[in-house]
């Protein structure tokens, strides 16, 4: 069992670690009860060696790890990154790179959207997973032998995973179709919990200009809430109660006591008495100042032309063995329906060179889908023709 709880010996495995091409990385945490994910053990493995490192153990200082995160000579290999990259980011302020993430590696191979580690593994690597040990309490000590076994087994497949859709991505010219993702993934403001911008995930819910107002308002008093007890949002309220406080806007605490949604009580703490003043915050804001927000595109008159993409784009991921959801989104087929120089990356770069001009084409009846032995099909008309 290979478990590190001693600084000195986790500086001495990175210091190995950091001579090798790349490493693997996973980690266990808890985040049920905190706003801020509690990292518990983190897991490495290069090719010599696996080993599980207690996060938690009396003392241990983790500066190495973070030092070996940061190596620009060794390549981070995660599977599903973005939660093992927040812990890091709001650990040590800094995004593991460079950085290859399984997952979207083997969207651009064909795997499907999202695929699990556990089906990889056993597609790849013909290993069937034990999962006895995924919902354990991972903050509990003594760690079991079980628990460490478990843990580095999350990284150990990796090594080989990452080899073979390294070599699949660079046989078929794909490598360099991870870029934008993983400039994604490595952006800062991904990370960043930023009270001013926690209204955007509800930005859809607010029917006008004074909702949305109130929404900011109240979503940024939240954020801060959450932040400051450590504790998750909905603890503090939860998004219905958000919504209806936001569309409502009770100027009083016998208003708000009546809301049917909220905590009975509560409309006389000292909470109760924030959330009005928030209400009054954005009750004072200048619309003339506000955001502008996306409305949904749906029911403008695209809705056929965005379900006659999503045909070619299934079409297209079918043929070119790529997950679709890498290629487009939702939003970007919505987008392109009304405007065919869209901001989107289904119109730039490989995207584009896969997608995005043939669905231009087909909007302009310059590509024709058809069925040919019970599949989709493309037809391109020529002048002349």
């Amino acid at each position: 069992m290979s478990l590190v709880t001693d600084s000195g010996e986790l500086a001495d495995l990175c210091r190995e670690f950091a001579q090798y091409e790349f490493v693997t990385v996973d980690t266990e945490f808890l985040r049920e009860t905190t706003f801020w994910p509690k990292v518990c053990v983190i897991q490495m493995a290069c090719d010599a060696k696996a080993v599980a490192i207690d996060a938690l153990a009396d003392g241990l200082d983790l500066s190495p790890f973070f030092a070996l995160m940061a190596d620009e000579k060794v390549t981070k290999v995660f599977h599903a990154a973005r939660q093992d990259l927040e812990i890091i980011w709001n650990l040590a302020k800094l995004i593991p790179s460079p950085l290859f993430d399984t997952q979207v590696a083997a969207m651009v191979c064909g795997y499907g959207d999202q695929i699990a580690y556990g089906e990889l593994a056993q597609s790849l690597c013909k290993v069937t997973l034990d999962k006895s040990s995924r919902f354990t309490d991972w903050s509990r000590r003594p760690l079991s032998e079980a628990q460490v076994h478990y843990a580095i087994a999350d990284v150990t497949h990796l090594r080989d995973i990452y080899r073979a859709l390294k070599q699949k991505l660079e046989k078929t010219g794909r490598l360099h179709w991870l870029t934008d993702e993983m400039a994604t993934l490595t952006n800062q403001d991904s990370y960043e919990m930023r009270p001013d911008r926690a209204w955007e995930r509800y930005a859809h819910r607010a029917r006008k200009p004074r909702d949305l107002a109130v929404l900011m308002e109240l979503a940024a008093w939240r954020e801060q809430e959450a932040q400051t007890r450590d504790v998750p949002r909905s603890r503090v309220l939860k998004d219905d109660i958000l919504t209806e406080l936001a569309l409502a806007a009770p100027r009083t605490a016998d208003a708000l006591g009546n809301l049917r949604a909220f905590p009975r009580g509560m409309e006389r703490s000292r909470a109760g008495a924030e959330i009005l003043a928030a209400i009054e915050r954005g009750l004072e804001r200048d619309p003339k100042t506000l955001p502008k927000i996306d409305r949904e595109r749906r029911g403008n008159g695209a809705g056929a032309t965005v379900e006659l993409l999503k045909v070619l784009l299934r079409q297209v991921a079918e043929a070119q063995g790529v997950a679709a959801k890498m290629i487009a989104t939702t939003d970007d087929l919505e987008a392109l329906a009304h405007d065919d120089d869209a901001d989107i990356a289904a119109l730039k770069g490989w995207r584009r060179e896969l997608f995005g001009a043939k669905a231009v084409q087909l909007k302009h009846g310059k590509l024709a889908l058809t069925v040919e032995n019970n599949r989709v099909v493309t037809l391109e008309y020529h002048d002349g023709e």
